[in-house]
């Protein structure tokens, strides 16, 4: 499992025009799920996004997480995390689950969230979306429950 996390002072994804997720102050998670994860990914990832700290203390340092400043979190399903660039022009992606165990750890990856009392509105799962934000910082992490970065 890969995630794109970025702190932000606000996000919002729409599909065919309407909003359909929004958040203010938080992390904007674009969350790739692979083929072989399972809910130890999920519990990885989950645990890793509710305590990163990534958001100032009154020093200015990163030491709050988005726990500890009521932030949300914006997820958005994103497959192509999973993709492959490494041979070729054409991004591979045969590492990406495929869509029935991806939207099953995605949701879980949503609902363990908000078992750590975060506020999580989300994108809509094989929708073309459109997401806006603004990048706090900016600040941006790559996550991957392998621990391959």
């Amino acid at each position: 499992m890969r995630a794109v996390v970025q702190r932000v002072k606000r996000a919002r994804v729409t599909v065919e025009g309407q909003e359909v997720g929004a958040i203010g102050p938080g992390l904007l998670v674009f969350l790739g799920v692979a083929r072989g994860d399972d809910e130890r990914d999920v519990a990885y990832m989950a645990d890793k996004v509710a305590n990163l700290r990534i958001f100032a203390d009154g020093e200015g340092k990163m030491n709050l997480s988005v726990r500890d400043t009521g932030g949300e979190v914006l997820a958005v399903s994103q497959f192509t995390l999973c993709g492959d660039c490494r041979k070729g022009r054409r991004p591979s992606f045969t590492e990406a689950a495929p869509p029935e165990l991806a939207r099953k750890l995605y949701e879980e990856f949503i609902a363990s969230l908000k078992s750590y009392g975060v506020k999580v509105n989300t994108g809509r799962f094989q929708a073309e979306m459109l997401v806006s934000l603004e990048n706090d910082g900016p600040v941006t992490m790559l996550l991957d429950s392998r621990r391959l970065f």
